[in-house]
């Protein structure tokens, strides 16, 4: 049965007089708070804060805590979104007290050990791109995309060029075309043919001296390798233009393929997707990008840079092996990690203090702990699995764009909706009263009814074909039962076009 609390907010069960804690009586001589802060620091009013004793607080948060989905209690196939299981290992290092416990202000002799790390960091995505430069400050993916259009941007204003263009295939994720405009360009949308790839001649049609960036997904959001990726870049460097490679499925070609290889000039990442970090509330997140050599310049301010070593010195690994004990920060024998400023061609600061530090040191600790063959590795299961649930499903919702993919698919609920009034919809809020998290749904808008399914490579052969039975169950219950799913939850189908336009951001008093 359920608790009648569970859907009652946190100020529905207020009681007045209610408390957590009861403080003892002052035992200092008490002054009038007149006395202390000026009168406009002092609210007239307390403030409407619900009043409740300890237990009933833990229970409300720890009951609404158990109404959530989450990696670590249900599977996730969440297309797009790479929601893989995260190590706790690396929340352990993340937290660690001569980490966690650092302050961005403290002096760069103090931080060494964060820097190189940070440093390392900024080394290793930039291997795995096969791009020459690397910043960590902006804090999430689609901060990425914009920090790299204003890179592209400052480039070409160095050049004293005006391009007002960026180019977005039609099956581009939503934030593209919105990270072009936040730039200050034109969005322009290419066309995709019938089996899901860049049209080659709408690309030719709109290629001219006003294009500055193609910003493409590859592998995309079909779950598909882009077979034409070599001459699309080539082609629009020809006209002068730069490649963004929209990072968000790194997760299939790690150590496998990089971008920086294929044509790209720019990438962002997301390491909560590729390298593991946490997802959930909006945040907080990262989006590092890389860039090549030429555009290296105009990358936001500060980067961490290495200094060279006095000549004549021995390296830290030299004094080691000798046993010399004095290895300290401030040994000016030693390499020296810090924050450079001086970089007068940068776009300037894109975020307070030097990113989300927090969530790079776990992305740093997934790529050290897998190294170059496991993070191949990690790629090669991802397909594996997505290729493996394709196979289960494709009979039940149809794939249309091959029988193949890279680490997600987009299935289609189209025959289901035209034979039995079913929709993507209807069948994911369905999924949830089964244990699942529902796929991706109505999206990319190039693919009807869609469901973009992605297992990543952490979920079990069991946990699939679990998913792909109860898939195949739902598609056999009758149209009427769906239409009210989800059935266990406590709110079942809100209105979510009113919901978006009139939120209600506070409690009515």
């Amino acid at each position: 049965m359920k608790n009648t609390h569970d859907t009652q907010s946190i100020f529905e069960l207020s009681k007045p007089g209610r408390r957590a804690a009861r403080l003892p009586a002052c035992d200092v001589p008490e002054r009038k708070i007149s006395d202390l802060l000026p009168a406009a620091a002092i609210a007239t009013a307390p403030p409407a804060l619900p009043e409740l004793a300890e237990p009933a607080v833990i229970r409300h948060f720890v009951n609404l805590s158990t109404q959530n989905m989450s990696v670590d209690t249900h599977f996730y196939p969440l297309g797009s979104c790479t929601m893989k299981y995260n190590p706790k290992r690396n929340e352990r290092a993340a937290a660690m007290p001569g980490l966690a416990d650092l302050h961005p202000y403290q002096p760069a002799e103090t931080l060494q050990g964060m820097l190189e790390m940070l440093y390392e960091l900024q080394e290793a995505l930039q291997e795995i791109s096969g791009l020459e430069a690397c910043s960590l400050q902006p804090a999430a993916g689609a901060h990425g995309e914009l920090a790299a259009l204003l890179v592209a941007a400052a480039y070409f204003r160095d050049l004293g060029e005006n391009r007002t263009k960026v180019l977005v295939p039609d099956n581009a994720h939503g934030t593209n075309p919105a990270s072009a405009a936040m730039g200050g360009f034109e969005a322009v949308t290419i066309k995709t043919t019938s089996d899901g790839f860049v049209d080659l001649d709408d690309l030719d049609a709109n290629l001219d001296d006003q294009v500055a960036v193609l910003m493409i997904t590859n592998p995309s959001t079909l779950g598909l390798f882009e077979p034409n990726m070599q001459e699309i870049a080539d082609r629009v460097h020809r006209a002068g233009g730069l490649i963004y490679l929209d990072g968000a499925n790194m997760n299939a070609i790690l150590g496998i393929s990089r971008p920086g290889d294929f044509g790209a000039d720019m990438q962002h990442y997301n390491p909560h997707k590729t390298f593991s970090g946490p997802h959930g509330g909006g945040g907080p997140g990262a989006g590092p990008i890389c860039v090549t050599e030429k555009l290296a310049p105009y990358l936001p301010a500060p980067v961490v840079v290495k200094e060279s070593r006095v000549a004549g010195c021995e390296s830290r690994e030299e004094k080691r092996k000798a046993g010399d004990s004095r290895l300290t920060t401030h040994d000016p024998q030693l390499p020296l990690f810090r924050l450079d400023y001086d970089r007068p061609k940068s776009i300037g600061r894109v975020r307070s203090f030097f990113g989300n530090v927090g969530v790079l040191l776990r992305a740093y600790a997934y790529i050290r702990s897998h190294g170059p063959d496991g993070l191949r590795r990690v790629s090669e299961n991802a397909v594996l699995n997505a290729n493996y649930l394709l196979s289960r499903v494709k009979h039940i919702l149809p794939v249309p764009q091959g029988n193949r993919c890279m680490h997600e698919f987009v299935a289609s609920a189209a025959d289901i909706k035209r034979d039995k009034n079913i929709s993507a919809m209807d069948m994911a809020k369905r999924l949830l009263d089964f244990g699942y998290h529902a796929p991706t749904v109505y999206f990319p808008l190039t693919v009807p009814e869609a469901m973009m399914i992605e297992p990543t490579e952490t979920e079990s052969k069991e946990t699939l074909d679990a998913f792909a039975e109860t898939l195949f169950r739902v598609t056999e219950e009758e149209a009427n039962l769906l239409h009210e799913a989800p059935h266990s939850t406590p709110v079942s189908r809100p209105d979510e076009v009113r919901a978006a336009r009139q939120p209600v951001l506070s409690y009515p008093e």
